[in-house]
């Protein structure tokens, strides 16, 4: 143990999907160096999967298997070869941690980052710590779930989840419940209570559009390789929808009449007033409004300081403000589709290259 923690060159903090593909990557990298980098993965959870231990047993990927794997090892098929459930995603990120031995380290919660000695950076865990001369932050926008400001929300006396804590349709069971949000989540959410015979309304503030039924995540990914390849292209799917049509979605909007409304105008103590003056009695509100990066960790160091944006067939996910310190997987801002399982391969190769510059430099 060095002075001010466990001393290694490279600690990724995250165990997910970003946090494994970056630490594959280094693996990469080291079969190319005479002196191998040490490196660590630290993960608050207990056991692999990260946030896709949390998801609903309905849940499933946008893609078929072969289009949602990390670097390295194609995801096995799902059962009869149907867009894989949560609990395959979670099956696949635990053999894929065991297949290339990847050193993480669970369950640790990071609290904070500052200054080391010797130009390194100290990564607090609480009872643990480690020195590093390069940081990567990998932990995603799962643990940072986003709440809006909508009139009436401490007035309503029923129940109010994030899709962060929603686990299904079976708490619901003889409810009134409103999903609120336009986007994935928010049509899965109400698909799923649907097809479980809840009465549910999904209330978004723009009308989603769903993606035609033969566009999957697939194409998704090829339009955001385009955007990497040429950035002046404007590649995009946005004429098309805005929501992967998943099976289940299909089936609540063709078997159940599944559509989405206008918000309502604001909560009530017993449920939500509309623009023309109706009362719906609600038991419960899913709040399918999104996430944001999941940096308290970080505070204000660095966090506002990541460069937006990709240059022309590159990644930007060194922090502008300290070179020491790296970001993989919180969306565009770290390359196109690089919060996806597919897509997050591109930043954290980028990483791995640019930190092993780096350290080979200094």
């Amino acid at each position: 143990m060095g002075r001010g923690g466990e001393q290694v060159d490279v600690v990724v903090v995250g165990g997910g999907q970003s946090g494994l593909a970056t630490a594959y990557h280094l693996l990469r990298r080291n079969r190319r160096r005479a002196t191998p980098l040490t490196y660590v993965v630290l993960d608050d959870r207990d056991r692999p999967g990260a946030a896709w231990l949390d998801g609903w047993p309905s849940l499933r990927l946008f893609s078929p298997a072969g289009y949602s794997s990390l670097p390295g090892w194609p995801m096995p098929k799902a059962p009869g070869d149907a867009n894989p459930l949560a609990q395959h995603v979670v099956d696949y990120l635990t053999a894929y941690e065991e297949r290339y031995d990847l050193p993480v380290v669970r369950p640790v919660r990071v609290r904070g980052i500052s200054d080391g000695d010797g130009g390194r950076l100290l990564v607090d865990a609480g009872g643990r710590a480690w020195s590093a001369r390069a940081v990567v932050h990998a932990t995603g926008t799962w643990s940072a779930p986003f709440w809006p400001a909508v009139p009436g929300m401490r007035d309503f006396a029923g129940t109010q989840v994030h899709t962060h804590d929603y686990r299904g349709p079976a708490a619901y069971a003889g409810q009134r419940v409103l999903v609120v949000g336009g986007g994935n989540s928010g049509a899965q959410v109400a698909a799923d209570l649907a097809l479980a015979d809840v009465v549910v309304t999904w209330a978004a503030a723009r009308p989603p559009r769903l993606l035609p039924d033969d566009v999957d995540g697939r194409r998704l990914f090829e339009l955001a390789t385009q955007r990497v390849q040429d950035p002046d292209a404007h590649a995009g799917v946005g004429p098309l929808g805005d929501v992967v049509a998943v099976p289940d979605v299909r089936r609540a909007r063709d078997e159940r009449g599944l559509r989405a409304v206008a918000m309502p105008e604001r909560l009530t103590a017993t449920g939500a007033t509309w623009p023309d003056g109706t009362e719906t009695p609600y038991d419960a509100v899913v709040w399918c409004t999104g996430f944001r990066p999941a940096l308290a960790h970080v505070g204000r160091r660095h966090a506002t300081e990541v460069p937006a944006g990709w240059d022309r067939g590159a990644h930007r996910v060194r922090s502008a403000d300290d070179p020491r310190v790296w970001f993989v997987g919180y969306g565009d801002w770290c390359g196109p589709a690089s919060a996806t399982l597919i897509g997050v391969g591109m930043a954290a190769r980028a990483a791995a290259e640019g930190i092993d510059g780096m350290l080979a430099d200094g």
